[in-house]
């Protein structure tokens, strides 16, 4: 499958034709197809800018396209696809409402007017090109601003500066064309959010709820910038440590768990402490202390730099002894042979653990477990999901990992895939899905890790849609119905 490129304007045309040979259709202005295409479309062109943020030869792509004269709107939910690829190619992209007027807008009231819709550009074509066609995108350069107008004698170095950037858009345009398929996604269950992650973004919620903003929370509460960013608009305050709490404030703990030392902290400054650490997490501190109590070298299987891991080791530095991998395992030393445990990092790929663990049990016969297993259920449910996923698309399909990078089992995830033999990317989100990685791909495996919110799942599914017809199905899986209590100060 090919996509078609529609562009109303000759000049557009020319711009865009070297790089999209028989591809490219010059349809003409302000007028709808008499046939339109049965693929995926990319309308491409110049526009006007309707607010002051945008200068000439920047690129609007389109959210939604509203038409004026009908009072009608079509989401484009592939927006940020495309626009995450131009911006990659070094283009200033902004992404936003276009509405398409009935004639050529350049009276500063009538460019106020149409602002007043939330579209952030204008063009004469768009809504009427994207009439009767199922998978579309829209992309335009700017030529005229509410500060440049298009009657000015300025308007033709604008119009080339604004053709020049539709020119070097062509290449991802056509990496666009490549991409495009017809393609089944399958959804691997349980995904998203686990109960910990829930409990811990709820008590940041309701402590905002119940004392007012600003409430301060020590680190991210999760490792996830839109969780983060979402909690940041209703009031959070998130620092690196409590020295930056202002004395006697609110300050919540983050769901990964801290040392005891800054709990001491928060107390000598008088803070009122809120706990969302993870039950999962909190069972580890007290396997750690109970360790310890009976003088054990205790060996962390974990990352070093993980903050789960800095928090638990802080509950008994004298005693714990940090293993990042079985290669690791098989060098550590315990000052009493016969007096050795392990307890485990939460997040952990399931393997990669257990091969460290049974390195350490070969070398220490006496090394006692936790009573029971540290790696949590989510962790491990969203392992088994997403290698069944990763297996049942094979090496020709894709695995997609919503999450961020800082997120341990959201990393966790993109390696399990590829360790099925399955192509596997972390991303934070559907601008950064890389069109490269989409070619001659049929078939695509989503999840997100435990920290990850489920909407930017369905944006997703919803931003392939722009690329050709998707069919969905989840995968079979465990049905999640862990539910923790919150800490008193906010229940």
């Amino acid at each position: 499958m090919t996509a078609t490129f529609l562009t109303p304007l000759r000049t557009e045309w020319l711009a865009l034709r070297s790089t999209l040979p028989g591809q490219l259709r010059r349809t003409g202005r302000s007028r709808p197809l008499p046939q339109p295409p049965t693929g995926p479309v990319v309308v491409a062109g110049v526009a006007g800018a309707l607010t002051t943020d945008l200068a000439p030869g920047d690129l609007v792509v389109a959210t939604k396209v509203i038409d004026a004269h009908n009072a009608t709107e079509r989401e484009l939910p592939a927006a940020a696809l495309l626009a995450g690829a131009l911006r990659r190619a070094g283009l200033r992209v902004h992404l936003g409402p276009i509405v398409t007027a009935e004639h050529i807008v350049d009276d500063p009231a009538a460019r106020a007017e149409l602002a007043a819709t939330g579209a952030i550009a204008v063009d004469t074509e768009s809504s009427l090109l994207l009439q009767g066609v199922q998978h579309a995108v829209v992309v335009r350069a700017i030529v005229d601003t509410p500060l440049h107008r298009l009657v000015s004698p300025g308007t033709p170095a604008r119009a080339i500066h604004a053709l020049h950037a539709l020119r070097k858009a062509a290449p991802v345009l056509a990496e666009w064309s490549d991409a495009t398929a017809d393609r089944e996604v399958v959804m691997a269950m349980p995904r998203s959010f686990c109960a910990g992650v829930h409990r811990a973004i709820d008590i940041v919620d309701r402590a905002l709820d119940r004392f007012g903003s600003p409430v301060y929370v020590r680190r991210q509460i999760v490792h996830n910038r839109h969780v983060v960013s979402s909690l940041e608009r209703k009031g959070a305050v998130f620092v690196e440590e409590v020295a930056e709490v202002p004395e006697g404030a609110t300050v919540v703990l983050a769901a990964h768990g801290v040392a005891p030392g800054v709990r001491a902290e928060a107390d000598a400054r008088r803070l009122s402490v809120i706990d969302a650490t993870c039950p999962l997490v909190a069972k580890v501190h007290a396997e750690v202390r109970r360790f310890a109590g009976l003088d054990h070298t205790v060996f962390l299987i974990g990352h070093a730099e993980h903050e789960e891991v800095e928090g638990t080791y802080g509950e008994a530095p004298a005693n714990i002894v940090v293993v990042n991998d079985a290669e690791q395992a098989r060098t550590v030393e315990a000052r009493d042979p016969a007096k050795v445990s392990y307890v485990m990092q939460t997040t952990l790929a399931v393997d990669e653990a257990e091969r460290t663990a049974a390195v350490l049990r070969e070398r220490f016969p006496a090394l006692s477990a936790p009573r029971r297993d540290d790696i949590c259920y989510a962790t491990t449910n969203r392992q088994q999901a997403v290698r069944a996923v990763a297996r049942e698309v094979g090496s020709t399909g894709l695995v997609i990992v919503l999450g961020s990078r800082n997120s341990s089992n959201s990393l966790r995830l993109a390696e399990v895939a590829r360790a099925e033999g399955t192509p596997a990317y972390l991303v934070d989100e559907l601008e950064e899905i890389e069109l490269s990685w989409l070619q001659g791909v049929s078939r695509v495996g989503i999840t997100a890790g435990a920290s990850a919110p489920p909407y930017l799942v369905d944006q997703v599914v919803a931003g392939l849609t722009g690329l050709g017809a998707v069919s969905v199905r989840e995968s079979d899986g465990v049905e999640e119905s862990v539910h923790f209590t919150l800490p008193r100060e906010v229940s």
